[in-house]
């Protein structure tokens, strides 16, 4: 045994016959038939194994696809319809403008004209409110440049109005807890 040559197992060896009939006759090594199938019988299992394993991959390739088509579908759909539920919700208000508008048109009373717009009004403010909408309070506050746009700077009426708002412009607006529309307003000097 101390005079076994050591020989490097690799796959792709050719074996030499005349090599193995002198290994055999010197009795150094016998070479049998399992011993030939062992390596070739490891070679079909792992290709088999290498070809379930690419199945997987281009099976897992194809699902991933269709996930990204799915759901860039889902999200154009849902820009598409994402106002209609806002919309159904202000048709009545636009109804309740074109009543209005119908009814005053012959109208010469001035107090019936302004009833309409606010009881319209007061219908949109509430729709709007139930959707989550809510306007920001910034007279007399101090300026936030998060939630305010200065427009411009007036002497301050008094003291206590200096570095704070001293008129509004355009009224901001909240939806949730993100402002959607900045304030503009004026601001004391």
């Amino acid at each position: 045994m101390a005079d076994e040559k050591h020989v490097p197992q690799d796959d792709n060896l050719t074996v030499d016959p005349d090599h193995i009939a002198g290994e055999m006759a010197d009795g150094e090594a016998t070479v049998t038939a399992e011993t030939e199938k062992a390596p070739q019988s490891e070679v079909n299992r792992t290709e088999t194994e290498l070809a379930e394993l690419k199945d997987k991959y281009l099976r897992l390739a194809a699902e991933f696809d269709n996930y990204k088509r799915r759901t860039a579908k889902e999200r154009s759909d849902l820009f598409k319809s994402a106002n209609q539920e806002l919309m159904a919700v202000l048709l009545p208000v636009l109804d309740d403008f074109e009543r209005a508008r119908n009814h005053t048109q012959v109208s010469e009373d001035v107090q019936v004209v302004r009833e309409s717009v606010d009881i319209i009004y007061n219908k949109l403010v509430k729709t709007l409110q139930q959707k989550g909408l809510t306007a920001m309070e910034t007279k007399g506050g101090d300026f936030d440049s998060d939630l305010h746009e200065a427009i411009t700077q007036i002497p301050a009426p008094s003291e206590e109005l200096k570095g704070k708002v001293v008129d509004e412009v355009e009224k901001g607006y909240y939806l949730g807890d993100k402002v959607i529309r900045h304030a503009k307003v004026v601001l004391g000097q």
